[in-house]
């Protein structure tokens, strides 16, 4: 009898033959103009604070499909921090209409959690929706809204009505920072990065020891959760470090393209970082392949794949937006925030995007204003 990892690579090996392993958010070869090129315009959308003061938007996914409070073309947002403005404990999840109606999609109650979650709830940029309506978000908990009390947290996993019904915690995850995920015949894979592997302990010193963790799932098609069947260390060694203003510095944005390679922004080193093969790998990929750094990159949260190949990613210290090609060419810059910071113009306003599907435009949050924008 075939054991339960092994049905799973072979059902995924089938896939890759069959010419689409995964239904990835990406096009096919890279685009001649920057995706970006026609968007100039910057519109907010609709605040997402909720009724319980939640505030600090981090996490981004656009609603592929109707099931339950989830409605197709709507965007979902995590809140990381609470009313109080302390990091690590917001627990909401905003649901955003594109014409700008917001709804609470969830409350979550860090006593009432159907599994483990180590040091509670404060929701991380890592946030997918998978088939079946299943919204899975990263909790990157503190009890005082410092780097000295982070915990290692979790995966929640919720039902399309909002409610946890699992969590995923242990198996290398330690501080869930952001994510990706792609699904196709009952298989989902999430490449989740993690930024606590030793920062704590470190005290603001920076240590490579940020990873980047491939959790396979199956089922969730009829009723009941995905199960957690595999994990997989794809990317490890990358820098990290706590920080009094952003809690904690390190890995970020993941986005995985149609040839397989997984694209990470490397935040500390202002680096975009390439791993290939990330969905079948069975060893590390250390840091990756620099595909581009510094220049317009100033310090990268947020990454996605955009349709034609291109990657986009935002800028944690200046408010920026930066197209960069597989190649390595950064062909296009687009200001997102100018707000006046202590620091630079823009800084600390940017974490997680989301292409708009079928137009050449970017959902992302303002976490100076707790505002959903669209750049179009």
């Amino acid at each position: 009898m075939r054991s339960r990892a092994g049905t799973v690579l072979a059902v995924l090996t089938a896939l890759a033959l069959g010419g689409a392993a995964f239904a990835a958010p990406v096009g096919g070869a890279v685009a001649d103009e920057p995706f970006v090129g026609p968007a100039h315009t910057v519109t907010t959308v609709a605040s997402t604070v909720p009724a319980n003061g939640d505030m600090n938007p981090y996490g981004v996914a656009v609603v592929p499909a109707d099931h339950g409070k989830l409605h197709r073309g709507d965007v979902l947002v995590s809140n990381f921090n609470n009313s109080g403005n302390l990091q690590g404990t917001g627990t909401t999840l905003v649901e955003v209409s594109p014409g700008g109606t917001v709804t609470q999609f969830a409350v979550i109650d860090p006593a009432g959690l159907p599994g483990a979650c180590p040091g509670g709830v404060g929701l991380t940029t890592a946030l997918s929706i998978l088939p079946g309506g299943w919204v899975v978000v990263g909790s990157l908990p503190t009890s005082d809204g410092t780097a000295a009390t982070a915990k290692a947290g979790c995966l929640l996993v919720l039902d399309s009505g909002g409610t946890v019904r699992e969590t995923f915690s242990g198996h290398g995850i330690n501080g869930p920072w952001d994510m990706a995920a792609v699904s196709r015949g009952g298989v989902s894979e999430l490449f989740v990065t993690n930024v606590l592997n030793g920062t704590v302990a470190a005290n603001g010193a920076i240590v490579h020891r940020g990873t980047v963790l491939r959790l396979t799932l199956v089922g969730g098609t009829h009723g009941d959760p995905p199960r957690l069947v595999a994990t997989k260390v794809v990317g490890s060694g990358f820098a990290e470090r706590t920080d009094p203003n952003a809690l904690v510095v390190g890995p970020t944005g993941v986005g995985l393209s149609r040839d397989g390679t997984l694209y990470v922004a490397d935040t500390v080193n202002s680096r975009i970082a390439a791993i290939p093969d990330a969905p079948f790998r069975e060893t590390s990929g250390g840091t990756g392949r620099t595909v581009s750094e510094c220049g317009s990159l100033n310090g990268p949260l947020g990454l996605v794949v955009a349709p034609g190949g291109d990657i986009l990613t935002v800028n944690g210290l200046d408010g920026n937006l930066v197209e960069t090609t597989p190649g390595g060419d950064q062909v296009a810059v687009r200001a997102l925030d100018t707000s006046p910071t202590t620091t630079l113009p823009g800084a600390g306003a940017l974490f997680g995007l989301a292409v708009r599907p079928g137009q050449h435009a970017v959902w992302f949050v303002d976490d100076v204003t707790n505002q959903l924008d669209l750049l179009h």
